[in-house]
C-alpha cells in the first residue's frame, strides 16, 4: 500500500485551513478498541524498562546481590529486548502479527509472575531475560499491528503520536511507580503490576485485533538472524561495560569488536539471501535510514538525561529515590502533551520538520541544564527544561516512527517496526553507558557535590550536542530526494 505523499515543506493539499479534529477523519469504534489494547501494552513494556530502577539497592539487599552485580537486573533486560527485536520482527510477518503479539503477553504476564516470586538472583535475572525477550516480540508486532490498522494519513499519525507519547512517559512513570510501590508495598509488586494488564490484553485481543501476513512465507533468514542478534547483543554488552570498567578494558573492546564484526556480516548475508531479514532496497530509503537516525539519538539522549538527572538529584540535592521519581513526573507530563502536538505538527508540517523542530527544541532544554548548581533553588531550572525538552522529545520521536514506516506496503511493515523498534531498544541500552562513561572520564575517580555535578554537566553538554547534530543531520538528508520516493515524508 503505496501511497503517494506530498513534500514535507508545503502544507499537503488534503488538508483545510480549519483544525484537523474538527474535519479529520474519525476512528471506529473498534479502532479505538484496538488503540487501547496496543498502547495499553506498549506503555506497560516501557514502564518495565524503568520500574525496577529506583529499587535496585531494595532488590539487591533483599535478594543477596553483590553491588558488583546489581547492575544486570537492568542489563539483562535490556540485552534480550534490544538483541532480538529485529529477528522477532521478522518473525511476526512470518507466523503473524497477532499470534506473536498474543504470544509475547503471555510470556510477559508469566514471566513477571516469576519475578515477582524470586527468591534468588538466578531466578529474578532469568525473568528478566524472559521480560526482555516478550518485550522483544510485543513491541515490534504491536506497532506492525497498528501501522496496518491504520493507514498512512492523520489517523495513523495521530495514533503514532499517542504511541510515542505513552512509550516515552512508560520510562518515566516507571520510575514514579517503582518508588511508590517499593514504598508502599514491596519491590514484588514492580512485578505483579505486569501480571492483570496481560492477563487483560490476552483475553481481548484474539477478538479485537484482526491479523495480517503475507500470502506466501519465505524461509527464515537464519544466518542474518544470529549474525545481527549476536552482533547487537555484543555491541549493548560491550557498551554496557564501557560504563563500568572503562573504554579501554579488554573486556570492553573485546566486545564491540565482536559485535562490529558480526553487524557487518550481517549486512553481507543481507545483499545475498534469498529471503533477506532486512532487504537491501529498505536500508536504501532515505527515509528508514535517516528517521531511525534520529529516533536512535531521541531515544539514546533523553533516556540517558534521565540517568544524569537522577545524579544531580540524588546525589548532590539529596532527594529520595520516591523524591526523584515524582520529580521526573513533569518530564512525563511534557512527553504526553509532545506527543499529542505529534502527530497534528507531522500532518501540518511534515516528518523532516517535526524532527528537526523537537530536536532542536530538546537540544536547548538539555543544554540549559548546564547551568545547574548545587542549590536545592535550582529544581526549579530542572523541571521547566524537562517539561519543554520532553515536549521537543517527543516531536523527534513522532517524526521519527511516522518517517521511519511511510511509504511501505503492510507486508514489509514487519521490517519497518522491527528496525524502528529494535532503534529505539538499542538507543535506550547505549544512552546509559555512553553517558556514564563521560561522567566517570570527567571526575576521574574523584567524589563529592561539586566532582559529581562537573561530571553531570559535561554529560549534559555531550547529551544536547548529540541531540542537535543528530536532527541537523537528518533534517538534511530527509530533505533530498529519496530513490524513487517523495521527498521527506515519504
Amino acid at each position: 500500500m503505496s501511497v503517494p505523499v506530498p513534500a514535507p515543506d508545503a502544507a499537503p493539499p488534503s488538508v483545510p485551513s480549519s483544525p484537523p479534529a474538527a474535519s479529520g477523519p474519525r476512528m471506529t469504534s473498534r479502532q479505538r478498541l484496538v488503540l487501547a489494547l496496543l498502547l495499553g501494552s506498549q506503555f506497560m513494556i516501557a514502564v518495565d524498562f524503568s520500574i525496577l530502577n529506583v529499587a535496585l539497592p531494595v532488590v539487591g539487599e533483599g535478594l543477596g546481590f553483590s553491588l558488583a552485580h546489581l547492575q544486570w537486573i537492568a542489563t539483562s533486560f535490556a540485552l534480550a529486548a534490544a538483541g532480538f527485536t529485529l529477528l522477532f520482527g521478522r518473525v511476526a510477518d512470518l507466523v503473524g502479527r497477532k499470534n506473536l503479539f498474543v504470544g509475547g503477553m503471555v510470556v510477559l504476564g508469566l514471566s513477571s509472575a516469576l519475578g515477582g516470586l524470586a527468591t534468588s538472583p538466578e531466578v529474578l535475572l532469568t525473568a528478566r531475560v524472559l521480560q526482555g525477550l516478550a518485550t522483544a516480540a510485543v513491541t515490534p508486532a504491536g506497532l506492525a499491528l497498528l501501522t496496518t490498522a491504520f493507514g498512512e494519513g492523520p489517523l495513523r499519525e495521530r495514533a503514532l503520536g499517542l504511541n510515542g507519547a505513552l512509550m516515552s512517559a512508560g520510562f518515566t512513570a516507571g520510575a514514579i511507580l517503582g518508588g511508590l510501590l517499593t514504598d508502599l508495598l514491596s519491590w514484588r509488586w514492580a512485578f505483579f503490576v505486569n501480571v492483570p494488564v496481560a492477563a487483560l490484553v490476552v483475553i481481548l485481543a484474539p477478538s479485537a485485533i484482526t491479523d495480517s501476513r503475507p500470502e506466501r512465507r519465505p524461509k527464515l533468514d537464519v544466518p542474518g538472524a544470529v549474525t545481527v542478534t549476536g552482533g547487537l547483543l555484543l555491541l549493548v554488552l560491550g557498551l554496557t561495560r564501557a560504563g563500568e570498567t572503562g573504554w579501554t578494558a579488554p573486556a570492553t573492546l573485546a566486545s564491540l569488536a565482536a559485535g562490529t564484526v558480526l553487524l557487518v556480516a550481517f549486512v553481507r548475508i543481507e545483499q545475498r539471501a534469498a529471503a533477506p531479514l532486512v532487504p537491501m532496497h529498505i536500508l536504501k530509503r532515505r527515509s528508514v535510514v535517516w528517521g531511525n537516525a534520529a529516533g536512535l539519538i531521541a531515544f539514546a539522549t533523553e533516556t540517558s538525561l534521565v540517568f544524569l538527572l537522577t545524579l544531580y538529584l540524588q546525589e548532590i540535592l539529596g532527594y529520595s529515590p520516591l523524591a526523584t521519581g515524582l520529580a521526573f513526573g513533569v518530564l512525563g507530563i511534557g512527553t504526553v502533551v509532545g506527543g499529542v502536538l505529534g502527530g497534528r505538527a507531522v500532518g501540518r508540517f511534515g516528518n523532516r520538520r517535526a524532527i528537526v523542530t523537537g530536536g532542536v527544541v530538546q537540544a536547548a532544554a538539555t543544554l540549559s541544564l548546564v547551568a545547574l548548581g548545587t542549590s536545592g533553588a535550582w529544581i526549579w531550572l530542572l523541571l521547566a527544561a524537562t517539561f519543554i525538552g520532553g515536549v521537543g522529545n517527543m516531536l523527534m520521536i513522532v517524526g521519527f516512527m511516522v518517517t521511519a514506516t511511510s511509504g511501505l506496503p503492510d507486508e514489509e511493515q514487519g521490517r519497518a517496526t522491527g528496525l524502528a523498534t529494535m532503534t529505539q531498544q538499542v538507543g535506550i541500552a547505549l544512552g546509559i553507558p555512553v553517558m556514564s562513561a563521560v561522567v566517570t572520564a570527567w571526575t576521574g575517580g574523584l567524589t563529592g557535590p561539586e566532582a559529581v555535578l562537573s561530571g553531570v554537566s559535561a554529560a549534559v553538554l555531550v547529551n544536547a550536542a548529540l541531540v542537535l547534530a543528530g536532527a541537523l543531520l537528518a533534517g538534511h538528508f530527509l530533505a533530498v530526494r529519496d530513490q524513487g520516493g517523495a521527498q521527506g515524508k515519504e
